[in-house]
């Protein structure tokens, strides 16, 4: 989850190479979907947790990158208990909050141009295929772009419903939120349009 922005540090984390977090990120995320065992999930945490404190940064920081996942996890941890139990839900809502801290830490590490820069000479190879890595990587841009601009607009859906003592109402939510998600989508279409990328 690209959400965090980058913060400044020394640490030995932010000094790696950025492929080399690519690869830890990969393997962390395929041992949370493929090990599903209680104990694991706490070793994982337990790395993802050493793994802020060796950045430098401390529970605040870590807790700020999953906070933006309450939403999620309340409308979700319902549905995954009526459909699998408590034990699956617990391991289906720890494992998504375990890989957003985890590819938090790689964001907060990394400055995004270092990290648009390495995916695109890891694309190099597929050039042959007609792959345009410099395309991808302004796709890539937008989209991490784009989070930071959709979380203020819910934050600012959400206040305004609450000023409008509609804190219940999931539509008064949504839709202004879904209003301006599109014309926000809209604005970067034409953007790209006028400097010829919409093709």
């Amino acid at each position: 989850m690209l959400t965090g922005s980058y913060l400044p540090g020394t640490s030995v984390v932010h000094h790696a190479p950025v492929w080399l977090k690519f690869v830890i990120l990969a393997a962390y995320t395929s041992v949370l979907l493929l090990v599903r065992e209680p104990v694991v999930y706490l070793a994982l945490s337990v790395l993802a947790v050493t793994g802020y404190a060796v950045a430098g940064f401390g529970p605040r920081v870590l807790a700020g990158q999953v906070w933006p996942l309450r939403w999620i996890v309340v409308l979700l941890t319902p549905l995954q208990v009526w459909s699998a139990g408590w034990y699956q839900a617990g391991l289906t809502i720890g494992s998504l909050v375990l890989a957003v801290a985890v590819a938090s830490l790689l964001t907060v590490t990394t400055r995004i141009n270092d990290m648009l820069d390495s995916m695109v000479a890891g694309l190099q190879v597929l050039r042959p295929l007609g792959v345009d890595p410099d395309r991808v990587a302004l796709l890539l841009a937008l989209a991490i772009r784009s989070i930071p601009v959709i979380a203020t607009v819910l934050q600012q859906s959400q206040e305004a419903r609450a000023a409008r003592g509609l804190d219940r109402s999931l539509r008064a939510l949504l839709t202004p939120t879904m209003n301006r998600t599109i014309r926000y989508a809209q604005g970067v279409g034409e953007a790209l349009m006028a400097r010829g990328l919409d093709d």
